[in-house]
């Protein structure tokens, strides 16, 4: 990994970090930044990590006591993909790559409206979108609108009706982007809108995040590229406690 790559991947990290805090906040839920970690101390909303490192090799045996592993279910977001969580009972769930785009427009115009959901009423029917009968509705709430580096994208119809949308965490150097979506077409159908409201949002910021498998394909075709390794731990096996959207 060059040294470019590795400040991108510790930049993601922290991005990531930060929006997993911002969830967490609107669950109820406290968390803490430390110099290795972040960490919350009670479990954290269905698909989202209870800790993520900010480093490489973090220390283990700081990071486990942090986290709640007296039921199945904890999970730990390797970021730099250098820790080995096995002796305290956990499992690599899946591996993916941080991605990077530099500041720029988007190669293929969008074909739907966006904008940024402001009220209570757009968040849940986003959410409700996002969820597409999945059985997880109420995940997103509300009280993300209180959280000012958090916006949550919507793309809609002609008729306005919300079907695409992603989530956008700002930080100092990167924005980054998460639970990308579109109810016809996927993540390829949604990356052309989200990257336009991204130039128009936030025309100096390089756009950040993680994907595996055909979406980091998808990614790639949209203008990322990979900048580094991240792991998903899970405690013990558990699996309806995360899947692999992104998050």
């Amino acid at each position: 990994m060059t040294t470019q790559n590795q400040l991108l991947a510790r930049a993601a990290a922290r991005n990531n970090a930060e929006w997993c805090a911002a969830m967490s906040r609107s669950h109820g839920l406290v968390s803490a930044f430390e110099t290795q970690a972040w960490a919350a101390p009670a479990r954290t909303p269905p698909f989202y990590p209870d800790a993520v490192t900010l480093v490489p090799e973090a220390a283990v045996e700081a990071l486990v006591p942090r986290i709640d592993i007296t039921s199945v279910g904890a999970s730990v977001k390797d970021s730099f993909a250098d820790l080995d969580l096995t002796d305290a009972n956990f499992q690599v769930l899946f591996e993916a790559q941080w991605i990077h785009r530099p500041a720029s427009a988007p190669a293929i115009a969008p074909d739907l409206s966006w904008n940024v959901a402001d009220d209570p009423d757009t968040v849940r029917a986003w959410s409700l979108a996002w969820d597409n009968g999945n059985g997880n509705p109420d995940l997103f709430r509300p009280e993300l609108l209180d959280e000012p580096a958090t916006f949550v994208l919507a793309g809609r119809s002609a008729c306005g009706r919300v079907v695409a949308g992603a989530v956008a965490n700002r930080s100092d150097q990167v924005v980054g982007i998460s639970n990308i979506f579109a109810l016809d077409g996927g993540p390829d159908a949604a990356w052309p809108g989200v990257l336009d409201a991204m130039c128009r949002m936030f025309p100096t910021l390089p756009v950040v995040g993680y994907e595996h498998g055909d979406d980091l394909a998808v990614a790639v075709r949209h203008g990322f590229e990979p900048v580094g390794p991240l792991r998903i731990w899970l405690h013990g096996w558990c699996s309806d406690r995360m899947d692999t959207s992104g998050v």
